[in-house]
């Protein structure tokens, strides 16, 4: 069964296994809105809003976020893969548990606090992101790219696979865990022994 989302406002409401492909969501505002088994791939969230909305075992592939509003967004077990989020022109307090969220783009964004544990996130593009406090425990950063990043107070430990310049971002204050940390050290053009 694939339920309408025909209406545009959206309250305390469970949406199950609404499937989009390559489509648009206009105009539509979710407020405190659970999303299960949900798929959109390829579509449009055109002048969207989802405010303390949870997603979960959602696949949110390659979504553009044109205008729309994330605040308070709970990820958990979905994938959300390919996704620019500067496209949006607000993102806050982002929450992702056990997700794969390859590919994003979160360059430049204003988004302290967030959360990314458990996850999976290649070749995600954090250049000059403000990204102080954040929880990224247990996660792996395969190829993802932090350049003039802000991580101080972020915690780091038991994340994987990280290339971490310390001359090009703030880590002031970060926890990191061995022996993973020993990365942090590729920057410093040393030798070990």
């Amino acid at each position: 069964m694939n339920m309408s989302l025909d209406k545009d406002y959206f309250e305390k409401e469970t949406i199950t296994k609404y499937s989009l492909v390559k489509g648009n969501l206009d105009r539509k505002e979710f407020q405190g809105c659970q999303f299960a088994g949900c798929s959109f791939t390829e579509c449009k969230f055109q002048y969207c809003k989802f405010i303390e909305c949870s997603f979960i075992d959602c696949v949110l592939s390659a979504v553009n976020p044109v205008d729309s509003r994330f605040s308070d967004v709970k990820f958990l077990k979905c994938k959300v893969i390919g996704v620019d989020w500067t496209k949006a022109p607000e993102v806050s307090d982002l929450k992702f548990d056990d997700c794969q969220i390859n590919y994003s783009n979160f360059s430049m964004l204003k988004i302290p606090g967030i959360r990314i544990v458990k996850c999976i996130a290649k070749e995600v593009n954090f250049t000059e992101t403000d990204l102080s406090k954040g929880d990224f425990r247990k996660t792996d950063f395969e190829k993802s790219r932090f350049f003039k990043t802000n991580l101080s107070e972020a915690d780091f430990r038991g994340a994987t696979s990280y290339n971490i310049d310390v001359k090009y971002n703030l880590i002031a204050h970060a926890k990191f865990s061995l022996p993973e940390a020993v990365a942090l050290l590729n920057s410093l053009d040393i030798i070990l022994e």
